[in-house]
């Protein structure tokens, strides 16, 4: 069994950390550990039509933006890493200079220290020099930055066929495949897998 923390924090782009959860909760070997910040809680009604319960409901465990003594604030606590979509500037850097003041940040910074695998969504644009910054000093500590741009070789045909892209995508990078990326075989030869 694996063991996902899934973190969303306040940027634009919830449907990514959303569609994460969606698709992590329909695998049985995989168990979800959910913290989302006020911000993100807030853009889950505006940019999607799910609730928050909603999504809470899918998790396997919800955890408390504040309650900094939750299991996934300690690396005695194992799991195979962090995914936070979509990543704030201001969780960007709070991750990249240690500022745990959210159990959000701690988890990451656990999931660093213990040089488990923490794969960052950031959603900005356009990007001045700090953000730019930010990126590289948080990729020399060990995370992964994987902006949700998409891909047009597979001819998305949705919003949703983008997201699942970049969903896919992420999940790749732990070894998870559910399925729903349309991979690339050479010109002319795309297929889903």
């Amino acid at each position: 069994m694996k063991r996902i923390i899934i973190g969303m924090s306040g940027a634009s782009g919830l449907p990514y950390g959303v569609r994460l959860v969606e698709v992590l909760a329909e695998m049985p070997d995989i168990e979800i550990h959910l913290v989302m910040t006020n911000a993100a809680k807030l853009n889950i009604g505006i940019e999607t039509d799910h609730t928050v319960a909603d999504i809470e409901a899918l998790a396997d465990v919800t955890h408390n933006i504040r309650d900094i003594a939750a299991n996934i604030s300690s690396g005695s606590f194992r799991t195979d890493g962090m995914i936070v979509a979509p990543c704030s500037m201001r969780t960007l850097s709070a991750i990249t200079h240690s500022y745990a003041e959210n159990l959000l940040v701690r988890a990451a910074d656990v999931v660093l220290k213990e040089r488990r695998r923490l794969v960052i969504m950031p959603r900005e644009t356009p990007l001045h020099t700090g953000h730019c910054k930010l990126f590289y000093d948080v990729s020399l500590l060990g995370a992964i930055i994987a902006p949700p741009i998409p891909a047009f070789y597979n001819r998305p045909q949705s919003i949703d066929d983008i997201i699942n892209a970049s969903v896919g995508r992420v999940l790749d990078l732990f070894d998870i495949d559910p399925g729903i990326v349309k991979r690339w075989t050479g010109a002319g030869k795309q297929s889903a897998e």
